[in-house]
């Protein structure tokens, strides 16, 4: 992929009207990489204007040629594999084994899942509801949509946003994350001769570029995954010209283990995912909470597989995971280890690697209490806290007591504990003896402060329609 990006709009790559560029920093070295347009108003209006475009002639297609023209961008998605991997390791550093073997197919499957989809929309049958009337729903697509997606996957994540809005009938423009915009610029260059121009559309830049982008008079629904703070801001301003919003933000993931299980194959399967992509993952199991009785054993035998854990570049190929995604983010890590309690305890790890590039210890912190900064803040890093807990409520009691609601597992040998525990843990999803899987067909969004809205699955592409009620 050439060292310097361009937007991708109405079917061609452009420069930013100014002329501007950011820098793309390579997190596994810390050097610059690559140039990526700062894009403004002018960007921004030039994408909205293409999608409004191409929407009067998309929106009015038939589902089986939205289907048609997803499925190719699928088997494109296919076909430029290693390209992809190339954009994605270099702007995130993460492994490209793992890029290519487990997100990658995930990928292409989403897709192809909306293809489907888009042929099968619900709908009630049309019936007499009041005398001399009969009545229908229509569900139509909403119109141009503005997507603005996160750095920790950034492919995985314009995929989610992008495929539903265009099965839909919707046209869209997107703006990455100002740190890993390759994948994405890639994806639109690969789908182009697929899609009619001006349907998918990518704009490059920072925070003013999001927010000019949000504003645009032709933009009906803004979504958005990233943090608590950027989608109260959006939705604030969203709210001044009533448009549609659809949140996915932070997590902070609570683990309930209870004393029945097998302590060590249990700290074995968390630690595997706990730190995956350095455990940048809104999902990620940051929070364990262990029954008292197997508290001391669980901390011993999850510390020890933390330890076995390596951290290095895309090209170590051993590397269990990769760096934080910036210096920012790195410091962000840090300063919540740095500014511990007494009462806290770094198990393990709890240090930056001395080498180039942003790569962090797998870390366990013990001893914490549940007013702590740590326990109620989301992490974004290769680091987990353990708490102890007495029952079955209290453990509860602690998983709900954060502002955040995506995700939980509950892990235990009885049944009718489990069941008690996701009908009372206040999260949008809950996994039972496993953490982290995702599947097309199943929705992933989250309540209180992790926003509102799904992605995947057909509750994801009917948040990018709207109904029509027609009386004849």
């Amino acid at each position: 992929m050439a060292d310097t990006l361009h937007n991708h709009v109405a079917g061609t790559d452009r420069p930013a009207a100014s002329g501007e560029t950011m820098e793309l920093v390579d997190p596994a070295t810390g050097r610059v990489h690559r140039q990526a347009p700062r894009s403004g108003r002018t960007d921004t209006d030039a994408a909205c204007e293409a999608a409004a475009a191409a929407y009067a002639h998309w929106s009015g297609t038939t589902p089986a040629a939205r289907q048609r023209a997803l499925l190719a961008v699928a088997d494109a998605i296919e076909e430029h594999a290693e390209a992809l991997v190339a954009a994605e390791t270099g702007d995130t550093g993460k492994s490209p084994r793992q890029f290519r073997d487990e997100e990658l197919p995930a990928i292409v499957d989403s897709v192809r899942f909306y293809a489907g989809a888009a042929r099968n929309l619900p709908g009630a049958a049309a019936g007499e509801y009041t005398e001399g009337r009969t009545s229908l729903l229509r569900r139509e697509p909403v119109g141009v949509c503005a997507q603005i997606t996160p750095w920790n996957y950034p492919l995985m994540m314009a995929v989610w946003k992008i495929a539903p809005a265009i099965a839909a009938g919707n046209t869209t423009v997107l703006k990455p994350a100002d740190t890993t915009p390759s994948s994405a610029v890639l994806l639109a260059r690969i789908a182009a001769p697929h899609l009619p121009p001006g349907v998918l559309n990518v704009v490059c830049g920072d925070r003013g570029t999001g927010r000019a982008l949000t504003a645009h008079r032709d933009v009906a629904l803004i979504a958005v995954t990233g943090s608590v703070r950027a989608g109260r801001e959006i939705a604030a301003a969203a709210a001044a010209d009533l448009k549609r919003v659809h949140l996915e933000l932070g997590g902070n993931a609570p683990v309930l283990v209870h004393d029945d299980v097998d302590v060590a194959a249990t700290a074995a399967a968390l630690a595997a995912v706990a730190y995956y992509n350095a455990g940048q993952d809104c999902t990620a199991p940051t929070r364990i909470l262990v029954h008292h009785r197997v508290h001391d054993a669980f901390l011993a035998a999850f510390a020890a597989e933390t330890g076995k854990l390596r951290t290095g570049g895309p090209d170590e190929p051993d590397a269990d995971f990769g760096p934080l995604n910036s210096a920012a983010q790195l410091a962000s890590v840090q300063g919540l280890l740095h500014r511990l309690p007494d009462h806290a305890e770094i198990v393990t790890g709890g240090a930056r690697l001395p080498r180039p590039g942003f790569f962090h210890e797998p870390t366990v912190v013990a001893g914490v209490l549940q007013e702590d900064e740590i326990v109620q803040e989301e992490i974004f890093g290769p680091v987990v806290t353990v708490q102890p807990f007495t029952d079955e409520a209290e453990a509860l009691r602690l998983a709900n007591d954060v502002r955040y609601g995506l995700a939980a597992s509950v892990w235990t040998a009885d049944h009718d504990r489990a069941m008690r525990a996701t009908r009372a843990l206040h999260t949008g999803i809950v996994w039972v003896n496993t953490h982290g899987t995702t599947v097309s067909e199943m929705p992933h969004g989250g309540v209180k402060h992790s926003g509102y809205g799904s992605d995947l699955s057909l509750a994801g592409l009917l948040d990018y329609t709207q109904v029509k009620h027609v009386m004849l």
